[in-house]
């Protein structure tokens, strides 16, 4: 395979995940299966499909082509900006809700609110408010909440009886929405959640007058205004958020907890099994409290309290009632990041990532020895694996039905098993481009501390001869790149075969090695993440005498940039270049939630926000470093990239900066521009190393 074509491929199949089912609802008696796919591998619109479980037969539900009758998409600034909290860069139905029985979905299109009948196969548009955010059908299947205008609204299935629940009161007021710091940092992407009943809802109301306003400005066209946002700088305000139960005759109690000493609405819970469950964390994160909300009164019960010296970290799924109204959970106990149901340990000594479902037990994934490896678990004293195969899984369950996603290194993209009481009964096609590319990747553990690595050589590499390096880190807190899944190394091969080393390693402060691993970060991001990176380096490079070390180089995005600059600004006799894409360099520049959690309080803590941004470290840049940002970018924004250019000016120092005038936090995605993208770097990489 030529490097124009896999680049191409690459960026035409969004890496590889087009055509990959996903989003999976299952209906409660078994007899079918809600979920997205687009039509190919290379197709980006996304449709909704449904299989039927007893003949295996696909039908496609909803059409995007057909429903906009061959119109294009078209897409809300809200619409956008969920979608740039998410990743998400596919079009088409990217996300569906259900109602209990997974018979009646609804989506949004082009802001526009259809609906579709799993049993009829009849999709349709109400006529509704628009630009549709986040439609949601009640249990019953007979109405569908949505956000309109920054207020909650609900309509019928029959397209009867659009009403207003709540209106904002203010252009900074919205109602059922989920606020930056919620979508961005705490994986809560939605405000609002139906009754079991269906007759009321528990709504979020978040108030962004307090957040202080950002300008986004586009140089590339001068004559247009900046995008104004709300952003959350560490140690500034955050937007209000509180709670309301609103009926759907008009009735409001507001719900009381002190959001004085706990502003942070983590998520709630609102099944048939108990009052519902919300849970609020203090601005330092040290506290997480699990209250059961009375939904005609509005008061709240202390139900848990978490605390933590450091952080309280965020589980995915929890907290939850179980059927017998025991409270489910995790937390950080003895080592391991551990599932309790009520008082009793659920998950052994495994290390938990999320909770998927609670019924009669848990649906879970955690990883065991191996942090590698990702499995589902059903809970019990000794919990029991569903998942087969070596590699990454994930599952969806309803009733005794249970779809099981699964990546390895064995095959490329997703395998998907539908299993009934623990038989496979059927499979859901993954229509995912296989790329002719398999990496050769060497799984290693390495160092005192036995840091995960994962080390590629140039495809037909003839040992005894050397190779410069280069590292290819993301390295920070909640994203693992070291995964027993082919499609993780598809990109580092093709580097690799450009005729490096390529070396990945995990070092502490990402997940699954349980609560001290991901907590040695505290207060020093920049010292402890730099030096896994150059142990990991030595000790590979110990082991492995082909690896160059005096042509070794470091790339990133995101915490991989700032990791990359923070290696050629403090460790030059390790690293000779780097390239540091959306870097952070200033954390005070960076949001709350995060920040804060691992760096404090910058008015309490202001030595440690200098010792960790990169600012400061300019004067001593004596090796290559490349900057790249997108212009457009609202998370990292490109002030960080610019600050440390500005030092670097200041002092006579030379690098190269390259803006990407319209590119958010994600990497250019078109045919041409990836792939020019990509041969730039290398082609700088090459330079600079002498490679």
């Amino acid at each position: 395979m030529t490097s124009d074509t896999f680049l191409r491929l690459q960026a035409r199949t969004q890496r590889f995940t087009l055509g990959s089912p996903r989003d999976f609802h299952i209906a409660a008696d078994g007899s079918h299966v809600l979920f997205l796919r687009s039509s190919s591998g290379e197709d980006r619109t996304h449709a909704l499909w449904v299989q039927d479980l007893a003949t295996g037969q696909e039908t496609r539900l909803a059409d995007p082509a057909a429903l906009l009758s061959g119109g294009a998409e078209e897409l809300s600034a809200e619409e956008r900006a969920r979608r740039e909290r998410s990743r998400q860069q596919g079009a088409g139905v990217v996300g569906v809700a259900t109602d209990a029985a997974a018979r009646v979905a609804a989506f949004s299109l082009s802001g526009r609110l259809f609906v579709a009948d799993a049993l009829t196969r009849e999709t349709r548009e109400l006529a509704t408010e628009t630009p549709v955010i986040d439609p949601r059908p009640d249990p019953a299947g007979t109405r569908v909440a949505y956000v309109a205008g920054g207020a909650l609204r609900v309509i019928g299935v029959d397209g009867t009886g659009d009403t207003v629940l709540a209106a904002p009161d203010s252009d900074e007021v919205t109602h059922g929405l989920a606020e930056f710091i919620a979508a961005e940092e705490m994986n809560r992407s939605r405000g609002y959640w139906w009754a079991p009943d269906g007759e009321r809802l528990l709504v979020a109301r978040a108030d962004k007058t307090p957040v202080h306003r950002w300008h986004i400005a586009d140089p590339a066209n001068p004559a247009a205004a900046p995008s104004v946002i709300a952003y959350p700088a560490a140690g500034t305000p955050n937007a209000v958020v509180t709670l309301e139960v609103i009926g759907l005759d008009g009735a409001r109690v507001p719900v009381d907890w002190d959001t004085e000493a706990l502003p942070y609405l983590v998520t709630a819970h609102w099944s048939d099994r108990g009052r519902p469950l919300i849970a609020v964390q203090s601005r330092d994160q040290r506290t997480v409290e699990v209250r059961a909300v009375d939904p005609d009164t509005g008061a709240t019960e202390l139900v848990h309290t978490e605390t933590d010296d450091t952080w309280v970290e965020i589980t995915t799924g929890v907290p939850a009632w179980s059927p017998d109204g025991e409270l489910v959970r995790v937390a950080a106990r003895d080592g391991a990041n551990r599932l309790f149901v009520g008082d009793a340990c659920a998950s052994g000594d495994l290390q938990v990532r999320s909770v998927l479902d609670v019924g009669d037990d848990v649906l879970f994934t955690a990883s065991a020895e191996d942090p590698t490896q990702v499995h589902v678990y059903t809970s019990g004293q000794t919990p029991t694996r569903v998942s087969v195969d070596d590699g990454v899984h994930a599952a969806a369950r309803s009733g005794g039905t249970t779809v099981v996603v699964s990546w390895s290194l064995g095959w490329s993209g997703p395998q998907v098993r539908v299993l009934r009481d623990g038989a496979e009964v059927g499979q859901v096609a993954s229509l995912a481009v296989r790329p002719d590319l398999v990496p050769e990747v060497r799984l290693l553990t390495v160092g005192e501390r036995g840091l995960r690595a994962a080390l590629l050589y140039p495809t037909g590499h003839v040992p005894g001869t050397k190779v410069p390096v280069l590292l290819d880190p993301y390295g920070g807190p909640h994203a693992q790149r070291v995964l027993a899944t082919r499609n993780a190394y598809l990109m580092p091969q093709w580097l690799a075969d450009q005729g490096f080393a390529v070396l990945i390693a995990d070092g502490r402060g990402t997940p699954g090695r349980g609560p001290e691993w991901e907590r040695a970060i505290h207060h020093d991001l920049a010292g402890v993440t730099l030096a896994d990176q150059v142990d990991a380096l030595r000790a590979v490079a110990a082991e492995h005498p082909d690896l160059d070390l005096d042509r070794v180089a470091i790339r990133g995005w995101s915490y991989g940039g700032y990791l990359s600059a923070l290696a050629v600004l403090r460790a030059p006799e390790v690293f000779h270049a780097a390239i540091s894409g959306a870097p952070v360099t200033d954390w005070t520049l960076y949001d709350t939630h995060y920040t804060e959690r691992y760096l404090g309080h910058p008015d309490e803590q202001p030595e440690v926000y200098r010792r960790n941004s990169l600012i400061d470290d300019a004067p001593g840049l004596d090796r290559p470093l490349l900057l790249i940002h997108g212009l457009a970018d609202d998370n990292v924004v490109v002030a960080h990239s610019l600050r440390l250019s500005s030092a670097l000016v200041a002092a006579g120092r030379p690098h190269t900066l390259l803006p990407l005038p319209g590119v958010t936090h994600m990497t250019p995605q078109e045919d041409d521009v990836a792939e020019n993208f990509m041969t730039l770097q290398l082609r700088w990489l090459k330079d600079v190393l002498g490679a």
